[in-house]
């Protein structure tokens, strides 16, 4: 029963340095993939996700498995990710290369082919997404947007019949103005 708490120094800063690498090796690989298979995870994303993290649990503990050395990998990861939290908003340069930029899928009604190929994203797929904002056509769509988090922000093309206008605004009097007899 001891053994389980038994962790070194040299343990613990190697543990550390083999999460490190794992950390920006999976986070490497995972940016490559894109945006759309993050945002939401269909099955077989969900079961990469299962298998990788069971893969690189040696590779981070390696024999070690004390209670000490899985919390040592823990915090190395969970510091890892407030560092580069914190870099990234501080730091829009930082912030695009770790969560990269929005894709326009369809502009005025029109599919962008290459920007759906460059995420994954097949024409079946983008329609689907069209009608679950309500939209029966991808010609009634003005833009679609592949956000940075993976979802996808549907703008409708403005039909002048159909446009909303807003109410003209009112004067607001003022205190002074208030004082004033109304005009006639």
């Amino acid at each position: 029963m001891e053994h389980i708490f038994d962790l070194t120094t040299a343990q613990a800063l190697g543990i550390s340095l083999r999460s490190g690498i794992v950390y920006f090796a999976m986070l490497v690989l995972l940016r490559s993939i894109g945006k759309r298979h993050i945002g939401q995870l269909s099955i077989v994303d969900f079961v990469l996700v299962l298998l990788i993290s069971n893969a690189v649990q040696n590779a981070m503990v390696g024999d070690n498995t004390t209670v000490p050395g899985g919390l040592v990998a823990a915090f190395t990861l969970i510091a890892l990710s407030l560092f580069l939290n914190l870099l990234a908003s501080r730091s829009d340069k930082v912030a695009h290369l770790l969560e990269g930029e929005p894709t326009l899928l369809i502009r005025d009604g029109q599919v962008l082919p290459q920007h759906l190929a460059r995420e994954g994203i097949n024409l079946l797929e983008l329609q689907a997404i069209v009608r679950e904002h309500g939209y029966a056509e991808l010609a009634d769509v003005r833009q679609a947007i592949l956000e940075i988090d993976g979802s996808v922000s549907v703008i409708a093309r403005s039909d002048p019949a159909k446009e909303h206008r807003l109410p003209p605004l009112r004067r607001h009097r003022t205190k002074a103005a208030a004082m004033l007899p109304p005009r006639r």
